[in-house]
Formats: C-alpha cells, sequence, structure tokens
C-alpha cells in the first residue's frame, strides 16, 4: 500500500469525514490491502494525532467528534473483512466503560472509547446512569483489565465510589484497574476513592490505561518468575 494511500487515510480521521474516511477504506481493499495494515499505518495515525491535538486545545470537541465518526465509518468497512478473514487486531487488553448511576452525561466517556478501540483495546460501553452492579458484572463476564467510570456531575460523582467498593466486595480488585474522569473529577478525588487513575481528557485516558496494564504486566512477569524461583 504506497505511503501517499496511508497520509490520505491518516487526513481524513483528521479532517473529520466519514465518507472519506469510509471511501478509501473501501479502495484498499479492492486494492488487496491487509485490513489490519490499513487500520495501524492509515486511520489509527489519524486518531492518534486528533487525540494530541485535542489534549493541547489546538482543535474542540466538535473538531473531535466528527473525527470519531471518520474513524467509525473507516471501521465500519474494515472490521467485517478482518472477521471474513478470520483475523483480528491483537487485543491490548479489555475494557469495560459507562457513566456513574444517575448521570446522562457521555460525550467523553465515548470519546475515550473511540480512541481506545483505535489504539487496540476491546471496548465494552455500558452507556449511562451506570451502577456498581453492573459495571461488576459486565467486567467479570468480559474478563475486564480495567473498568473506566465517568461522572459530568459534582452529584453523580459518589456513584464512582460505589463502583470501586462494588468491585471490592465482589473480589474483582485488585486485578481490575479503575481510572475515572469527567468535568468535575480531580486527582485527589481519584485518590481518595482508591481509583488507579484519573485522566483529564480522552487522550490522557489512553495512557494511563496504557501504563496501568504495562505495570501490571511486568509486576504478573516478575510473579511468575519468583513462583518458579521458590517452587
Amino acid at each position: 500500500m504506497p505511503i501517499d494511500n496511508f497520509a490520505a487515510m491518516r487526513q481524513s480521521i483528521i479532517d473529520g469525514a466519514p465518507d472519506q474516511a469510509a471511501s478509501l477504506a473501501k479502495q484498499a481493499l479492492a486494492q488487496g490491502a491487509a485490513p489490519l495494515e490499513v487500520i495501524d499505518q492509515g486511520f489509527v495515525p489519524g486518531m492518534s494525532e486528533v487525540g494530541e491535538q485535542f489534549a493541547q486545545h489546538k482543535i474542540f470537541l466538535p473538531d473531535m467528534l466528527a473525527s470519531a465518526e471518520a474513524m467509525k465509518a473507516a471501521m465500519g468497512v474494515l472490521e467485517p473483512e478482518l472477521k471474513r478473514q478470520g483475523s483480528e487486531r491483537p487485543m491490548a487488553g479489555t475494557v469495560v466503560l459507562g457513566t456513574a448511576k444517575g448521570d446522562i452525561h457521555e460525550i467523553g466517556k465515548t470519546l475515550v472509547g473511540t480512541l481506545l478501540t483505535a489504539h487496540g483495546f476491546r471496548v465494552h460501553d455500558l452507556g449511562v446512569d451506570v451502577s456498581g452492579e453492573q459495571f461488576a458484572a459486565k467486567a467479570r463476564e468480559v474478563a475486564a483489565d480495567v473498568v473506566g467510570v465517568s461522572a459530568l456531575l459534582t452529584t453523580t460523582m459518589r456513584g464512582q465510589r460505589s463502583v470501586i467498593e462494588t468491585l471490592d466486595r465482589e473480589g474483582l480488585r485488585p486485578r481490575i484497574k479503575v481510572i475515572v474522569g469527567g468535568a468535575p473529577v480531580t486527582r485527589r478525588w481519584a485518590e481518595e476513592i482508591g481509583a488507579d487513575g484519573y485522566g483529564k481528557d480522552a487522550q490522557s485516558a489512553v495512557a494511563l490505561v496504557k501504563s496501568l496494564l504495562d505495570k501490571h504486566a511486568v509486576a504478573d512477569r516478575a510473579g511468575a518468575e519468583a513462583h518458579i524461583v521458590c517452587g
């Protein structure tokens, strides 16, 4: 696949052009390109660039939403072909997302899910007004690595604490990491409720998830090595 084609795919995401993104994806498949290569070298770099620009306040929420729609359009073309070929993207981890009980805001949470998916994570989005019990049930069902809880109101931030307490009661912590975010959420609040981290925006949330899972993998390897030595 020519580099120019990848550059055009990347630009379609930056421009927030879903029709163009879908068209480029279809053209690539018609030319015999591997869908995984198209995703990882064409479209993901565009979404990464958009995330960085958003974090640096160079673009704004409407731009980010448009880019997310373009990414979804491209993936809508490419994912069926991946399944048809019997191949899958290597998964970086499994994440369950949702907005806390009593809260119906979802734009920020949806952006986090889009970026995580673009970076190779399997994302299960539970939507809005999600109870701790619902988070725990889904996390257990899909063997989640990370649970992300959004809250856009000071009155619903307590729901984030409730999710952590529920995961604790059901014996799912500390194996499952919990991250929190939302306009009123702070690092201090995350520490107070025992969350594993806080993401101030979608891009930093992706970086946080990657960091937590990298540390988790290192700890698992160290534990396995210790078991071998001691055993």
